[in-house]
């Protein structure tokens, strides 16, 4: 038992670390960037209240009945609102000391005297306190599971005009306590059905799993529950490409786990070596890390100094010397990426077969020599894509017959150089151009990006701003309400016969 039980200790960090997945991207956003969702938020709060639906209010005093309808919102003062992180998994939303106008339709029987109009009132010192718990579901996907609300109005006053003024005024302490209430019991679905509903809808326009181009796709599934500091709230992605001809193909990583130590912007999106080698082995699984030269699209100075490198070659193949060449550059491994605080560099090792391609005859083999380059990488953000420049920094061929051919082969070094940056280089950085979504959500975008390049992974800094509004990008997506729904949620219309009172 004891022997158990020292094995499950020894046991326990290795389970812990194999739990804890690092992620391959890592999302931080600051207080400067909540202060930022915070103004947007508040407009989309305020047209959120402003269509609240407050049941109508009838009932009798002696012999007065009165009738109080088509309750609607004219104005809202919610100058003093705080969004805060809260630790662990939430956001707090406090509004304090507001103000709601409202307008209602009157009708008021009173023996045989009838009397309708409207009715302004307001309501002040108005509290809501909403806390809103963040969470992966099951897709991954960032989203708020669940809210509590707390809404209270410190006074109500109704200003009453018309003939029968003063017996409004005498029926005021039960219309004002009664629509206080009512609407103090509004406030909060009206918010839960914004958050819960509406907010996640927008959520759902952060892509977790989808297609990058024809080749690869890209997984952003969350790892794990969102972490919130007091300053901070930290997403860790997976940040993993996969081949689409093996979409459940996994790889392990083994890379740095980024960590974001700034706060000075309004958000910072972190990659690991893992985001970009995940990126290039998928490519590389899925087959598509050759590029073939032949003909015309040959160089016309390098085919003429190939053709003198391998003349007895091809003398020796007579009549087939002026065949057209073809050169095929393959990938031999998947390319590796290394981060430094100096740069970004990627290793590539590959093969390039030179060949004669006589018509009507099976190709004729001339040389296979392999490659090792090492490209320099800049990576920098347009919009909401991530793209990479690369270009060549290092190359060198040799052959993998022996030392004597790798000499010979030395005269093709700087051409064959020379291939690569003006022939082979934008073939690659026109395949790179489009880059990758990072994950946020629909109508919000970056700006003053600044990438900095740490020990294993890299950051970029940027501020935020919405190009569309929450409730533009709301109503795209906004969920259609069925019949039934929309049938009960609608208020009867009030009926204009006193008879009806």
């Amino acid at each position: 038992m004891a022997a158990g039980g020292c094995l499950l200790l020894l046991l326990l960090p290795s389970l812990v670390a194999a739990s804890h997945s690092p992620p391959g991207c890592k999302i931080r956003i600051t207080s400067k960037g909540l202060d930022l969702v915070k103004q947007e938020g508040l407009r989309f709060v305020e047209q959120e209240l402003q269509n609240i639906t407050v049941s109508d209010l009838h009932g009798n005093e002696g012999q007065f009945q009165y009738n109080i309808s088509q309750v609607k919102v004219t104005d809202l003062q919610l100058a003093f609102s705080d969004l805060n992180f809260q630790p662990q998994q939430h956001l707090v939303f406090n509004i304090n000391n507001a103000s709601i106008s409202l307008r209602f339709r009157r009708q008021l029987l009173y023996w045989f005297f009838y009397d309708i109009g409207s009715i302004n009132a307001s309501a002040d010192g108005v509290h809501i306190y909403t806390v809103l718990q963040l969470a992966k579901d099951e897709a991954g996907r960032l989203k708020i599971s669940n809210m509590t609300c707390n809404a209270s109005i410190a006074r109500m006053h109704a200003g009453f005009s018309g003939t029968l003024r003063k017996v409004y005024e005498f029926l005021s302490t039960f219309i004002v306590t009664g629509m206080r209430f009512l609407l103090s019991q509004q406030i909060c679905p009206s918010l839960e059905h914004a958050s819960l509903v509406l907010l996640n809808s927008l959520l759902d326009t952060v892509p977790v799993r989808n297609y990058v181009d024809e080749h690869i796709g890209i997984d952003y599934s969350l790892l794990r529950d969102p972490s919130v500091t007091t300053d901070t709230l930290e997403l860790d992605f997976k940040g993993m490409f996969f081949p689409r001809v093996r979409e459940d193909q996994e790889l392990e990583n083994h890379a740095v786990e980024p960590v974001i130590k700034e706060t000075e912007r309004m958000v910072y999106v972190a990659f690991s070596e893992y985001f970009f080698d995940s990126a290039m082995h998928s490519y590389f699984q899925a087959g598509v890390l050759t590029i073939e030269l032949q003909g015309e699209k040959v160089p016309k100075d390098l085919e003429v100094l190939l053709r003198a490198t391998f003349f007895g070659t091809i003398f020796m193949l007579s009549p087939s010397v002026d065949a057209p060449l073809r050169l095929v550059l393959q990938v031999s491994a998947p390319p590796r990426c290394t981060i430094k605080p100096s740069g970004t560099s990627v290793s590539v090792s590959a093969f390039l077969n030179i060949s004669l391609v006589p018509p009507d005859r099976p190709p004729v083999q001339l040389s296979s020599m392999a490659m090792e380059t090492k490209l320099s990488a800049k990576v920098f953000l347009q919009g909401k894509a991530l793209r990479v420049q690369l270009d060549l920094r290092r190359f060198r061929i040799y052959s993998k017959q022996s030392a004597l051919e790798s000499l010979a082969l030395f005269s093709l070094q700087a051409p064959l150089k020379t291939l690569l940056q003006l022939t082979i280089m934008p073939i690659i950085n026109e395949r790179t151009k489009k880059g990758v979504q990072i994950p946020l959500p629909e109508g919000m975008d970056f700006t003053r990006e600044v990438v900095t390049n740490h020990a294993g992974f890299l950051t970029v800094g940027a501020d935020l701003h919405f190009s569309k509004g929450l409730r533009e990008v709301i109503e795209k997506y906004r969920p259609v309400p069925t019949a039934a729904a929309y049938s009960s949620s609608r208020p009867a219309e009030p009926s204009l016969d006193p008879s009806s009172l």
